[in-house]
């Protein structure tokens, strides 16, 4: 059996979260290739974790893909580690899960914290479908690019920023996107963990206020630019059907059929119309 590269998630905060099966393959497998070996050894001394680390950080990836998979030919088993949640996720570690693909050796991950779905599902802002920006460029045009590219984007936003840049952030989020319901979730699964919710406006003056300390992960609510626009032009449509006689749920799978709506959708937009114009009498 060939030689197994292990992405292992580690807690994003509290050490408490770390999985059993995290801790088997960080005890069993060879090495630990970690983003800072500082940093991972108060999760080895914390769990009795004996396993020779190496560092893996992204200034030297290059170098270090290539050392892994040295390790990986010579039938070594690895487990590769951020400083916390998973690796490849705006840390290290794509690179050599590209490589080891190619390579063909076995690629196993072993799932855990995540601070986009912890802050995804505290956020209270729709979790069907999201889109996950990681880090923004630190600055420049291609910073006001990605923000201007995310104006009409209808899934909800998660952003991770630094705690340094965050209120530049978020004013140029408020200015370029409009000022949208918004949650900045700060210090995940932590002692002093903090979700301020509001519009981007009342988050940017709780933080000029307060100021700011540790990781943060920002959530904005999504467009509904086109959202308004769809339900405009089905009012439109909507007086045109409305003399013809149909039942509710017939309008609705008519209308539907007129314009790139759901008839769920549709439907629930007449009850409101019907219901406007039953009090309006």
């Amino acid at each position: 059996m060939s030689a197994t590269l292990y992405i292992v998630s580690t807690p994003i905060g509290n050490l408490g979260d770390i999985t059993l099966r995290a801790l088997e393959v960080l005890k069993d497998v060879d090495v630990v290739a970690a983003e800072d070996t500082r940093h991972s050894r108060k999760l080895f001394s914390k769990f009795g974790i004996k396993t020779p680390l190496i560092s893996y950080f992204g200034a030297k990836e290059e170098l270090k893909c290539k050392e892994v998979m040295k390790l990986l030919a010579s039938g070594k088993d690895v487990a590769l580690i951020s400083d916390a949640g998973t690796p490849g996720i705006s840390d290290p570690g794509f690179d050599l899960i590209r490589e080891v693909i190619r390579e063909g050796y076995g690629l196993i991950s072993i799932p855990g914290p995540s601070a986009v779905i912890s802050a995804l599902t505290l956020s209270g802002l729709p979790t069907a479908r999201f889109v996950f920006e990681g880090f923004l460029p630190p600055k420049g045009s291609a910073r006001k690019k990605r923000l201007e590219s995310l104006v009409d984007e209808e899934r909800t936003l998660v952003i991770y920023e630094s705690p340094r840049r965050t209120l530049k952030t978020l004013r140029e989020l408020a200015k370029i996107l409009g000022d949208r319901p918004a949650v900045l979730a700060r210090e995940l699964t932590k002692l002093y963990e903090e979700l301020v919710r509001g519009k981007l406006s009342d988050i940017i003056k709780k933080v000029e206020a307060t100021g700011l300390r540790g990781e943060v992960v920002l959530v904005l609510a999504g467009s509904c630019k086109k959202t308004q626009k769809e339900t405009a032009g089905l009012d439109s449509i909507l007086q045109e059907i409305a003399g013809k006689g149909l039942s509710l749920k017939d309008s609705a799978e008519l209308a539907s059929s007129m314009i790139d709506m759901p008839k769920r959708a549709v439907y629930q937009e007449l009850l409101r119309m019907k219901s406007e114009g039953e009090k309006k009498c």
